[in-house]
């Protein structure tokens, strides 16, 4: 690939449908209302498990060239760290532990990868979840894929909450066995006492299998990239969900299945649907603070100033 020099202080994202994403229209109102100046944003769109040269291609550029501030990174994060590793000067903890980077940034001593799932899953979870949760309902967490967002979520819960803020269990499923044994190393690492499951499920009627044995109040998670990169679910219609149940899709754009999926039985089973908006909000303002060496609040007026100019941009209820 042949990049052209920016001409302006411009942040990438480096994603699949770029295009597509809502926040094409969001960053601009955002870059205003945070006085950037004159800014702007950029899609650079990759196949999933791309050519590593593309990659490598990609983050040279961001190097290299003066006015391209450093980027967002969505689907490729794990891909772009394996192929690029010797061109990143510094990680941070979170990256080095995950061997993933979903935001890359310039400081005067080089190029940083960081990974803010973990922080942008946290702060997702507790605007979802009141503190008491888990003891007061004796709920599970049901994680459908293993990759960095589900991995973020599970090392959120083991490394920043009290025990008495656990989930009873953890359960994750995943299409392939690796991912499954990359967690499961790592869990054995750090978890304090939470006992988690790990389920090898290539197919959609095995994921409905482990749904079927979750209790009532758990939070059953889609954290593939099933609805958004690519269409489907990781569930068959034929699922039957427990009652009282939240089910929360780390997605907020595409043909959305699984929220369909929920939907169809949220009255019977009394279930909480919520998509990745807020996710969304939170891994952008991480990432642009990072990239912009500037302050975004993860709460308060000025975090609902943004989420609201948000809402307004992308057409979504206030």
């Amino acid at each position: 690939m042949i990049y052209t020099p920016a001409t302006k202080p411009t942040m990438y994202f480096l994603g699949v449908t770029t295009a597509k994403s809502s926040i094409m229209k969001v960053f601009p109102a955002w870059a205003k209302h945070l006085r950037l100046g004159d800014v702007q944003l950029a899609g650079m769109d990759f196949l999933q498990h791309d050519d590593p040269e593309r990659y490598r291609a990609a983050v040279s550029f961001i190097k290299g060239d003066p006015l391209s501030m450093g980027g967002l990174v969505t689907t490729h994060k794990l891909d772009v760290v394996k192929a690029c590793r010797d061109l990143f000067d510094h990680f941070d903890p979170y990256a080095q532990r995950l061997g993933e980077v979903s935001s890359i940034s310039k400081r005067a001593d080089g190029l940083w990868g960081h990974a803010k799932d973990p922080i942008s899953a946290g702060l997702s979870l507790e605007a979802i979840l009141d503190a008491d949760y888990w003891s007061r309902t004796g709920g599970e967490l049901l994680l459908f894929g293993a990759g960095g967002s589900s991995l973020a979520t599970t090392l959120y819960l083991m490394e920043k909450k009290d025990p008495r803020q656990w989930p009873r269990a953890i359960h994750v499923t995943n299409r392939s066995q690796p991912r499954l044994d990359e967690m499961r190393a790592i869990h054995a690492e750090i978890n304090p006492g939470i006992p988690v499951r790990y389920y090898l499920c290539p197919r959609a009627e095995q994921n409905d299998a482990v749904l079927a044995g979750m209790p009532d109040g758990s939070v059953i998670v889609n954290a593939t990239g099933l609805g958004k990169d690519a269409p489907g679910s990781p569930i068959t219609g034929a699922a039957v969900w427990p009652r009282d149940a939240i089910a929360w899709d780390f997605n907020y754009r595409g043909d959305l299945l699984f929220m369909e999926q929920a939907r169809a039985q949220r009255e019977a089973k009394r279930l909480t649907l919520v998509d990745g908006w807020l996710y969304f909000i939170h891994g952008w303002t991480q990432v642009i603070a990072e990239v912009f060496h500037i302050e975004i609040p993860t709460a308060g007026p000025e975090f609902d100033a943004l989420s609201r100019i948000a809402a307004e941009v992308a057409g979504r209820p206030v």
